[in-house]
């Protein structure tokens, strides 16, 4: 029990290419990423896949649908309105289902593609690449927006500084309005918010997201990536050696290091890779893709693209860097169909067969039954047995239904005091009070189980029942 356990250190050696930390500057106390701007195919791809969800987000509040805003999550009320489908409290299980749907469908797009959603599709980087476009539009490239920085201010600098930050507020306005409009209607929120006609959680609310949107796609950026999301630390549970990933070969471009388009780089012992730090000066997280798989790579491929055109220019074969996997980079075969894919896969059909399972099954109407608590019965002037109740009617349809309201469970001749019919727009709760009245010599027993229904006089199909009792003497 003396003897020393042997340790092996399996730490990577991974170096993060950063800013040079003696070029700090006044502009932020943190060493900024210049993010040089490149072309390519898969930026392509990553603009216009920002641009869909950008104008998705944007334009989505503004749709209507039925006479309603299409999308309204009325936190207030509890209804959340989905085009022709309006979700409760009572529907959780509805929105249990979606959640897990769409986290095992993230679980098994990361295991087959890494992490493409994040540089493809996450908030964070659509809107962080859509403010580094003002800042090229207002300060120049990377190397001018770097030498702007550094340099003393003046009148130049100032007006470029406050033109970039004042697009950067309206982007982050119009960005928090939008995002509110989710949850209060559209039409009303804009409107109000500029007149402070808005009430002062909703202005709040709007105050709040534009400040995150703000310093999150303005300031924070990569910071948001590396050391806040939690997706960037779990997501190496999900990896394993066949998923495609952004990937440097280091046996096709070993050793790197400059020359000549002219020269004959094999003579030289080089490698394709002429070290022209492209592929970092273009990284939205600033790291170097060639020290191996780091968990910063967010998969946007702007290194691919960067690389591909030098590699054009030099007369190499492209995708020294490209999407490929461990397996491919050390020589071995891709298996795309592996157990923990299949896996993830079987998840997301069950999921989903019990997501459209349960919509399909899901009732359009709701009736609840609430029995007069201060009395279990009254007696009438003429002797005869009242039993007081509110009902209400939830209807969960797109459109509106006349329901017609029934008890079953009560002798043929008992008394309804109150309407039998009744009108309920979409996604509303009507309340009816109404009253049974029955002779006691029809009573067999103190307690008698009733029945309750209520059903849409357009459409038989929609129907809701509950059970309730009915109360006499001992």
């Amino acid at each position: 029990m003396s003897e020393q356990i042997p340790v092996k250190d399996v730490t990577p050696d991974v170096q993060i290419q950063q800013p040079d930390p003696r070029k700090s500057n006044s502009f932020n106390p943190r060493n900024r990423i210049y993010v040089r701007a490149v072309q390519g195919l898969y930026q392509r791809l990553r603009q216009r896949m920002g641009f869909v969800m950008l104008g998705l987000f944007l334009l989505l509040p503004w749709v209507p649908y039925g006479g309603r805003q299409g999308i309204l999550l009325d936190i207030a009320d509890q209804k959340f309105q989905l085009f022709g489908l309006t979700l409760m409290p009572q529907d959780f299980t509805l929105v249990a289902y979606l959640f897990m749907l769409a986290a095992f469908s993230l679980f098994f797009v990361t295991t087959f593609l890494g992490r493409v959603w994040c540089g493809y599709m996450c908030p964070q980087t659509v809107w962080t690449f859509l403010f580094i476009w003002f800042e090229e539009k207002f300060e120049g490239t990377a190397n001018q927006r770097k030498k702007l920085d550094q340099s003393p201010w003046n009148f130049d600098k100032a007006w470029r500084k406050a033109a970039k930050h004042l697009g950067w507020l309206a982007v982050a306005l119009l960005t928090s309005l939008t995002f509110v409009a989710y949850f209060v209607p559209a039409r009303e929120l804009f409107p109000g918010f500029f007149t402070l006609q808005a009430g002062g959680w909703t202005s709040f609310a709007v105050i709040f997201f534009a400040f995150c949107t703000y310093g999150n796609a303005g300031w924070m950026r990569e910071i948001m990536c590396t050391h806040i999301c939690p997706y960037a630390r779990f997501q190496s549970v999900m990896f394993d050696k066949d998923t495609f990933i952004v990937g440097y070969d280091p046996r096709r471009g070993e050793p790197r290091g400059p020359r000549s388009r002219k020269q004959d780089h094999k003579a030289l012992g080089l490698g394709d890779c002429i070290d022209c730090q492209l592929c970092v000066q273009v990284c939205p997280t600033g790291i170097d893709i060639r020290n191996g798989l780091q968990y910063e790579c967010i998969n946007c491929g702007a290194c691919i693209d960067a690389c591909d055109g030098v590699m054009d220019k030099m007369g190499y074969p492209r995708k020294l860097i490209s999407y490929t996997t461990e397996h491919q980079l050390s020589g071995g075969k891709t298996h795309v169909a592996r157990p923990k894919l299949i896996g993830y896969g079987a998840v997301m059909a069950v999921m989903l067969g019990l997501f459209v399972l349960t919509l399909a099954t899901r009732s359009l109407a709701q009736l609840d039954v609430v029995r007069d608590r201060n009395a279990l019965y009254r007696e009438t002037n003429e002797g005869l047995i009242e039993n007081s109740y509110t009902l209400k009617v939830l209807n969960k349809d797109a459109k509106v239904h006349d329901f017609v309201l029934k008890v079953k469970g009560l002798p043929a001749d008992a008394q309804w005091n109150g309407d039998q019919h009744i009108q309920v727009a979409p996604g509303e709760l009507a309340t009816l009070p109404i009253s049974l009245v029955l002779d006691p010599a029809d009573l067999k027993k103190p307690i008698t189980d009733i029945h309750f229904q209520a059903q849409a006089a357009d459409d038989p199909g929609i129907q809701a029942d509950q059970d309730s009792r009915f109360f006499g003497p001992h």
